[in-house]
């Protein structure tokens, strides 16, 4: 679910202190315009890629997140799409996934709760396009502009994220460093960070980079490279809850070094943000499942996996998807059975792990036992409706050290949503509320909050808040709330994790195929980009196409960037050559 969070910011600190301690005042900046990138070409292939086919191919994607509708999209578009008959299995009663809407309130009135906020970074292009597409020269209606964003700690703010684009654009690295404001962290500590440096160049999202890195946890690297007690508490640990949701010792380094890139570091443009302007579901998936419905995808709502029939001399193919429906208010559920020619696992590694565990016809295959080892961690959304307007500094917010290894966001929905009533319309229930403020505070990492009662969790959520904004929201009461308690919600980058994860095709089982952020690829991209990506790269497969078409790849690395990172290899190799046979990493010479 990628993230459910913002991801922090840690990794600008990197060049800040030499910036300080020399007044750097930049003689050449980067005078490239704020763009987005456009596809010339589908690059790796073209339409005469797609494969002739004389009857329809019967393809079951089970989950209606990002992934999976994202393969279904590229399917439905292909040249051959009716060829294809497209099935969607979906155990919620909402498409979206993880990231839907419509959760119920306390009080059960009008209005509704979502299972987190959910940001579009700059390097979402791929999304992008998407949403060029279904919303054609409407997209600033359904996202917000860009916008600073905060950091808080019990005792304050501690840090503002500006909007990177409407500075003088500099090297990725040195303008986040010279631009955000940090409040708190003294540049002594903050210089301890960069040697961090160091490892951002021998990382470079190979297959080789993640074999060394992931078997290290991130707390362990930053310790091996020096990094300060205050820095890791107050800027890596916070970073990694909240992009990652799971404390640094837990995990991978690997993991974190890329999803920081992804975030922060690719441009000075990475970490600039906008929000839905209302419940995601209504305004994204809703227009999105209507239209892959008329592009003749059919969707099973409500409807859960239980098994599989296989076939061949080796049992290696899936030729059908056995699946529980639910029948309304009966007690008993309609079984439904699906043909299959090719089937795609669009869910996270807690649900796959589940699914494998119930499943002796997977079982059989080493590959997929393996996937028992996938985990996740539980997130905890809360949605306080106030009776009183409050006046939040920042919209978004990342906060950290309210909770010993929970990652924490606060959202001012009221500003994200602006006018929208969105939240209100189509559930047939009236709302008397007079409401104020509407607030999001969203936990990660948060299997100790999850066990607490509903009222115990509005008690907690709105003293959090009354510690983050003060004198203003103490006297605000709570009209009603929603709890979305989502266990094993979101992948668990654990070290070592990275062995256990799916390609996007198995080996075992041919006609099964695998998308989602939990899924290896190379595309650099991360949370709901990645799954996105993911979902055209499985459809690419299923379609017989080269892997690479209809997917807007990430620009390449600034040459500052590059000439470190050959730079590094260079001297790699020529340890390697006069101290011993094997070149030696970061996670090797600094044990």
């Amino acid at each position: 679910m990628n993230p459910i969070s913002l991801p922090g910011l840690a990794f600008l600190f990197l060049l800040s202190t030499v910036a300080e301690c020399f007044g750097f005042v930049p003689l050449q900046p980067y005078f490239r315009k704020n763009r987005r990138i456009k596809v010339v070409s589908c690059a790796k292939g073209s339409s005469s890629d797609d494969p002739p086919s004389t009857e329809k191919k019967k393809i079951v994607i089970i989950g209606a997140g990002w992934g999976g509708l994202s393969a279904a999209h590229a399917l439905a578009k292909s040249s051959h799409a009716a060829n294809l008959d497209v099935t969607i299995v979906e155990a919620a009663p909402r498409v979206g996934g993880l990231v839907r809407d419509g959760f119920p309130t306390i009080n059960n009135t009008a209005l509704e709760g979502e299972a987190g906020q959910h940001g579009f970074w700059d390097n979402y292009h791929n999304i992008f396009r998407l949403l060029d597409e279904i919303f054609p020269d409407r997209v600033d209606e359904i996202l917000t502009d860009y916008a600073e964003q905060g950091q808080y700690s019990p005792r304050g703010l501690e840090a503002v994220w500006p909007v990177y684009r409407r500075s003088m654009r500099l090297p990725t690295g040195l303008g986040q460093a010279l631009y955000t404001k940090f409040v708190n962290l003294s540049p002594l500590d903050r210089a301890t960070a960069l040697p961090m440096v160091l490892a951002f160049s021998e990382f470079d999202d190979s297959e080789e980079a993640w074999a060394k890195y992931d078997n290290v946890s991130f707390r362990d690297l930053c310790i091996k490279l020096g990094v300060s007690r205050k820095c890791y508490e107050e800027v890596f640990e916070p970073m990694v809850l909240t992009g990652l949701f799971a404390p640094g010792a837990e995990c991978s380094a690997a993991a974190a070094l890329g999803m920081a890139y992804f975030f922060v570091l690719r441009s000075q443009n990475s970490f600039d943000v906008r929000w839905c302007r209302g419940n995601i579901g209504r305004l994204i998936f809703d227009p999105w499942m209507k239209l892959l419905k008329e592009k003749g995808v059919k969707f099973q709502m409500d409807t859960r996996v239980k098994g599989f029939e296989l076939q061949g001399s080796n049992d290696n193919t899936i030729s059908k998807v056995l699946c529980s429906r639910k029948a309304g208010d009966r007690a008993t559920n309609d079984e439904l059975i699906l043909d299959a020619d090719a089937v795609l696992f669009s869910v996270g590694g807690a649900a796959l792990n589940a699914i494998v565990r119930g499943s002796s016809e997977l079982a059989k295959h080493s590959e997929f036992r393996k996937f028992s080892n996938l985990r996740g961690t539980g997130v905890l959304a809360t949605r306080l409706f106030l009776d009183t307007v409050l006046d939040t500094p920042y919209s978004a917010n990342a906060c950290w050290g309210f909770d010993k290894g929970v990652g924490m966001t606060m959202f001012d929905i009221t500003k994200l949503h602006g006018n929208s009533n969105d939240t209100e319309e189509g559930n047939g229930k009236n709302n008397s509320l007079s409401v104020g403020s509407i607030i999001e505070i969203d936990y990660y990492h948060a299997a100790s909050l999850l066990v607490m009662t509903d009222e115990q969790i509005v008690q907690k959520a709105k003293k959090d808040l009354d510690t983050i904004l003060g004198y203003q929201s103490r006297n605000a009461q709570v009209l009603d709330a929603a709890i979305v308690r989502l266990p094993q919600a979101v992948n668990w980058y654990s070290p070592g994790s990275y062995s256990n994860m799916p390609n996007v095709q198995s080996k075992s089982i041919p006609n099964v195929y695998f998308c989602g952020d939990i899924v290896r690829s190379r595309h650099g991209s991360w949370s709901q980009e990645k799954a996105y990506v993911t979902g055209i790269e499985a459809a690419n497969r299923i379609l017989g196409r080269k892997d690479g078409y209809g997917i807007i790849p990430l620009e390449a690395d600034e040459p500052h960037v590059s000439f470190g990172r050959e730079l590094f290899s260079v001297a790699k190799s020529v340890a390697g050559m006069t101290i011993v046979p094997k070149y030696p990493s970061i996670v090797d010479f600094l044990w």
